[in-house]
């Protein structure tokens, strides 16, 4: 099991410090969709040139043209690239096509995927790296997690391994272990922690178990 930390209302300055506190206890490091929007590909690379080390995830929660994305983002220094469980199967076919020739990995985001099962097992059989359950920010909100979907793609893939985000802090991060998941994905659970190393630290220990 690894841990990913996401990195989503920074800037490029800021997001190297952060990842300087917690680096040796994070596996992946997600350059969130905000802060592509708002920086550009140039923080995949810029978070990828300062920690060659991590794995350097860019979420870009691909819709279309997943061929050439994938390929822009691994020029970028991506080593792993998000697309969308409900774009349609040539995209997704065309990014783990890409990713192939990139030595990249695919992320499957299932948010917003109304049947998480049968979409699941749709993509496992699409060859992709990673399918990940995502509850929301906007769904927090409302109080759901993504604990109870992991179990139901857990049940059904076959090949691709698993990742669970969405809110996870602390104290509800052995609940997200209990249902096995390859990858934890935490985002604010670590960056809006006042003692960020510890929290970090302290996670890495009960993911490593």
């Amino acid at each position: 099991m690894e841990l990913q930390l996401a990195l989503d209302l920074v800037n490029i300055p800021e997001a190297i410090e952060l990842v300087k506190e917690v680096e040796p206890y994070v596996d992946i490091v997600e350059i969130g969709t905000p802060i592509i929007i708002n920086e550009g590909l140039h923080a995949v690379k810029a978070l990828k040139e300062a920690f060659p080390s991590l794995q350097v995830l860019a979420d870009l929660k691909i819709m279309d043209a997943g061929g050439y994305e994938i390929m822009k983002a691994a020029e970028a220094g991506a080593d792993i690239i998000t697309v969308l469980g409900a774009a349609d199967d040539s995209t997704i076919r065309g990014a783990v096509e890409e990713a192939r020739k990139q030595n990249r990995r695919i992320m499957v985001d299932m948010i917003n995927v109304k049947d998480i099962a049968a979409r699941a097992k749709e993509i496992d059989a699409l060859g992709v790296d990673y399918i990940c359950v995502h509850t929301g920010y906007d769904l927090q909100a409302a109080g759901k997690n993504s604990f109870e979907e992991l179990q139901t793609i857990k049940s059904v893939v076959r090949n691709a391994k698993t990742a669970v985000a969405g809110g996870i802090k602390l104290h509800t991060l052995q609940a997200a272990i209990s249902a096995n998941p390859d990858l934890v994905i935490v985002g604010g659970g670590i960056t809006g922690a006042e003692n960020k190393a510890d929290v970090a630290s302290q996670m890495r220990q009960m993911i490593k178990g």
